[in-house]
């Protein structure tokens, strides 16, 4: 439950409200100045004056969008003004923002006369690439919308129609599936006859149920050919006088009920008179028509879905206008067709039965999703409805003629994977599409853990690996089971000390470890964790690979690597690597792991090795020792120890982009590098940091973890003679399923 004063703190706390606008180029020099103001403005000024079309090329305009109300129908608060309704304006730009990375301006406007509105709201038209109307009352809304879609030339939408009917179209989709259902069949009974009930049932009409079927009950109750006071949008869905007069009337017998009006007109015995399998959609807020739990219990054999976030099958229209306006202002549509609707909703019911990601399921608590009665529509959280959705959109405004710009839709939608999962995306992709290419057999130690199983079920689905799962095979079926998840009968599970394998591997690592304090019965008792008996299978060639240590500390994974696997040869150290994905930049951060305080030689080996890797992951490294001087701004061993590793590593790999030492924000910063040190060999900005010691790499990649939102891919385990990924604790199940590919393009390169 939301508390009043959290509500009331939550929008005051720091700066007042909930957006700001924050510049997408740099201004931190004169001529940043001159280019982003005057004189520099002037240029892209002329070109558009010269060319209009120029102005999706040099402005915002293309990711802009328009939210507007006048305050006449907020929320569930009525005609509360515009001034009440902008905080939920500004939280309708956060969404847009954060779900589909669209840039919003709200405005409130002080006008209720029909003809006011249009005249303002036409005059904007040359700011924005879209329009979204929000909380204005009907009739008056569609009137509104009807107007602004004749005169302009760019989408506008009124979300409280719309979004609504396209979530819970897709919805119905899925709920006509799991019911065995055909929606030219079904009979569906709406009761409301506002903004959002006419525009569902219209929409409805759309996808393929059968008008006739539509009853639509107001608070005069059933609406049918002669009633009196029936304007005309009502009048659409006014059938042949059957005799019903109530809601409970027209609910015998009935499909599917559709419920846009107030809390609590439904009861139990209402839900019992409609037919077999039927379909609830509660969706008044924040009380439903009827209160889920009486709706679930008053028959066994009905689907419910409401507008609440606190019960399955939640229709949020979150789901639909970010991705339906990002579809739209890429493909520089001029308007939001139904095909474009059609194809939003259809593409949001074919993700709901697609395997649910990790982020969602964490989300919510842990609760596995799987297509069924209790989901049948994708959460607001889940990430892939962008490139879903938005794809389907462009391609229907393609194909219905209102895309002014042409798109690759394959292609977009890998854009749009990009835009969400950042600079890493495409390396993480190669990895995976590398790893496809030619799956290695890689085995998971501990392999009784509901995280690691759920990154199995995708790495086995995906083709990315063939897991070999060791650990006591009752258990591994158990958290199988309790998480939904069907693939032991692709894996194989292996129990170390009932595997035929046990003693000869016990022999073989008494013989490594004999001289170094291991006895004959110490070996035995090693081979039985699964971590060591890993390993010997690895080393004896039983796999290719090995992804451990989500359950057990950091070293416990990297000693036995190191005691049975040894070194490459040729390095001096094993150590770890992070792969550090911001928003549009990827770092490499070591060593970060393994070594307390490196020696000059084996700083320069770290730097070598690290180098090796990014060039594979195919990204050209710029590699900078990092310390507290810049270029012998201090005399300290420390310093020295640092330049002596430069030196070292420019007499083995002439060719490497490397320099040093600097400081850290020197390295990140190319315009500091030129102005302050233009004899420095990096290019610019450096993407490898290799630090001076544990304490400063470990930190470092925290800090930026923490404070700086960073997401960090590894450790990426490097020097080790076999391919070895160790995981970390709070690894997700999507960095698990990178990890996996990663060690399979190791063996990949090694088999090679």
């Amino acid at each position: 439950m939301t508390r009043r004063t959290d509500a009331l703190d939550y929008h005051e706390r720091g700066r007042a409200g909930k957006i700001e606008v924050v510049s997408s180029k740099p201004l931190t020099t004169q001529r940043h100045l001159s280019l982003a103001y005057s004189p520099g403005v002037a240029e892209p000024c002329l070109e558009i004056a010269k060319n209009p079309d120029a102005v999706w090329q040099y402005t915002a305009r293309g990711n802009l969008v328009a939210v507007i109300t006048n305050g006449t129908a907020v929320l569930g608060l009525g005609n509360i003004g515009p001034m009440a309704g902008k905080p939920v304006m500004e939280g309708k730009a956060c969404l847009f923002k954060k779900f589909a990375d669209v840039d919003v301006f709200d405005l409130e406007i002080n006008v209720t006369d029909v003809d006011q509105f249009v005249e303002v709201v036409a005059a904007l038209e040359p700011t924005f690439g879209g329009i979204n109307l929000e909380d204005v009352k009907a009739p008056e809304c569609f009137e509104i919308e009807s107007r602004l879609r004749e005169r302009l030339s760019i989408p506008v939408f009124h979300d409280d129609q719309h979004g609504t009917a396209i979530i819970s179209g897709a919805a119905l989709i899925n709920a006509c599936e799991v019911s065995g259902k055909q929606l030219s069949e079904i009979n569906v009974v709406v009761s409301g006859a506002g903004a959002s009930a006419l525009a569902c049932a219209q929409f409805w009409v759309s996808l393929g149920v059968e008008r006739r079927h539509v009853t639509m009950v107001d608070s005069g109750g059933v609406i049918f050919e002669g009633r009196e006071r029936v304007n005309e949008h009502k009048k659409m869905f006014a059938g042949p006088d059957s005799g019903a007069r109530t809601l409970a009337d027209a609910l015998v017998g009935a499909d599917v009920f559709l419920g846009l009006s107030v809390g609590g007109v439904v009861n139990q015995a209402m839900v019992k008179s409609m037919a077999a399998n039927p379909i609830v959609f509660a969706l008044a807020n924040p009380d439903p028509e009827i209160a889920y739990e009486d709706a679930i219990s008053a028959r066994d054999d009905v689907i419910v879905a409401t507008g609440r976030s606190d019960h399955p099958n939640q229709v949020n229209n979150v789901l639909g206008f970010p991705y339906i306006f990002r579809g739209a202002l890429d493909a520089r549509a001029t308007s939001i067709s139904e095909e474009m609707k059609i194809a939003a909703a259809r593409a949001l019911a074919a993700l709901a039965h697609e395997p649910v990601s990790e982020s969602v399921i964490d989300a919510y608590g842990g609760k596995t999703l799987t297509f069924g009665p209790e989901y049948i529509i994708p959460t607001p959280f889940d990430v892939r409805t962008l490139w879903w959705v938005a794809p389907a959109v462009a391609k229907a405004a393609q194909e219905s003629g209102v895309a002014r710009r042409v798109l690759k839709i394959e292609e977009y939608g890998e854009s749009l994977k990009k835009k969400m999962g950042g600079a890493a995306y495409s390396i993480t992709r190669d990895m995976v599409r590398g790893a496809k290419g030619n799956p290695k057999r890689i085995v998971f130690p501990e392999a009784a853990n509901a995280k690691l199983l759920r990154a199995v079920q995708i790495i086995v689905e995906e083709g990315i690996a063939e897991p070999i799962l060791l650990g006591r095979r009752e258990e591994i079926e158990i958290a199988c089971a309790s998480a939904g998840l069907d693939f032991l009968d692709r894996v194989e599970i292996i129990e170390p000390r009932s595997d035929s394998r046990y003693l000869d591997y016990s022999k073989k690592f008494y013989e490594l470890r004999q001289r170094k304090g291991i006895t004959a019965a110490g070996a035995r008792g090693q081979m039985v964790k699964s971590n060591y008996f890993g390993m010997m299978m690895l080393k004896s060639g039983d796999v290719d690979g090995l992804v451990g240590g989500l359950k057990l500390p950091f070293p416990k994974t990297v000693r036995p690597a190191l005691e049975i696997l040894g070194l490459k040869p040729g390095v001096k150290v094993a150590t770890g690597m992070y792969m550090m994905a911001l928003k549009h930049q990827v770092k490499f951060f070591a060593d970060c792991t393994v070594n307390i305080s490196p020696s000059a030689e084996v700083l320069a080996d770290i730097a070598i090795q690290v180098s090796d890797t990014v060039t594979e992951l195919g990204v050209e490294p710029r590699v900078a020792l990092v310390s507290f001087s810049n270029f012998g701004s201090v005399r300290h061993p420390e310093v020295e120890k640092v330049q002596q590793a430069v030196a070292l590593i420019r007499d083995a790999r002439p060719q490497l982009i490397v320099d040093g030492e600097m400081q850290a924000d020197i390295a990140l910063n190319s315009e500091k590098l030129e102005l302050q040190f233009p004899f420095s060999r990096l290019p610019r900005a450096a993407n490898v940091l290799v630090f001076p010691s544990l304490v400063s790499g470990n930190a470092s990649y925290k800090v930026l973890q923490a404070l700086g939102g960073a997401q960090a891919f590894g450790p990426m385990l490097l020097g080790i003679s076999k391919p070895v990924t160790v995981l970390q604790p709070q690894s997700s199940v999507d960095g698990i399923v990178n990890m996996t590919a990663y060690t399979v393009r190791m063996a990949q390169r090694m088999h090679h």
